[in-house]
């Protein structure tokens, strides 16, 4: 199966595709200029589709990060990747952010995620399940003393340590592309059950005149 993935709920947008489980192209977009980098997604997918002579019809699935993350990103990849799926009628899957960032730990070691949730908490991934918004000071109790392969961001890998996925070049896009295969080998699923993973409500904004 040809699979189709992206992801821009994080600090750089991340695109790959792959043929069952072997990566056939995979590439990071970045912010330029005053542009956030979701700005580029559908000239990218254009672009990686046009470089390995495919069209969109020759897709059999779509996949996608559904947050947490920007809430700009989440809305630009969960709409595109539902509106592609639904337009070629083929399978979309989605992934958190934070399994995906999990994947990045490559020892036994058993592993936590945590991402700024702002308000003093962080966004948790913890024993493989997502914890919600949790407080710092609750997630270093849950922490301390204990040997967890640590994976953050810059904000919280200065309350919590760890190591941060915004330091390190990761192929994060290779990995969502292997999530989402594994997923579409067991089940089947549907661009009306992909939807934005807001673990937060979007803080409110007062129009000003």
């Amino acid at each position: 199966m040809k699979i189709l993935v992206f992801d821009t709920c994080l600090d750089k947008m991340y695109i790959a595709l792959a043929q069952d489980d072997k990566i056939l192209s995979s590439k990071v977009v970045k912010n330029q200029d005053n542009k956030y980098h979701s700005a580029f997604l559908i000239s990218t997918i254009k672009e990686i589709l046009k470089e390995n002579n495919l069209t969109p019809q020759d897709l059999d699935v779509i996949g996608t990060n559904v947050g947490p993350g920007s809430f700009t990103g989440i809305r630009a990849c969960t709409t595109v990747a539902r509106m592609m799926a639904q337009q070629l009628n083929i399978q979309a899957y989605g992934v958190s952010s934070l399994e995906i960032l999990s994947k990045i730990n490559q020892t036994s070691k058993p592993t936590v995620v945590a991402l700024d949730a702002r308000k003093n908490s962080a966004y948790l991934y913890l024993d493989n399940e997502i914890k919600g918004a949790v407080q710092i000071e609750e997630i270093k109790k849950l922490i301390e003393g204990k040997d967890y392969y640590l994976v953050t961001d810059d904000k919280m890998q200065k309350e919590l340590g760890g190591i941060s996925y915004q330091q390190g070049e990761y192929s994060l896009g290779e990995i969502l592309a292997e999530l989402i295969y594994s997923k579409a080998k067991s089940n089947s699923g549907s661009w009306r059950e992909l939807k934005p993973l807001y673990i937060q409500p979007p803080g409110v904004h007062t129009a000003t005149k």
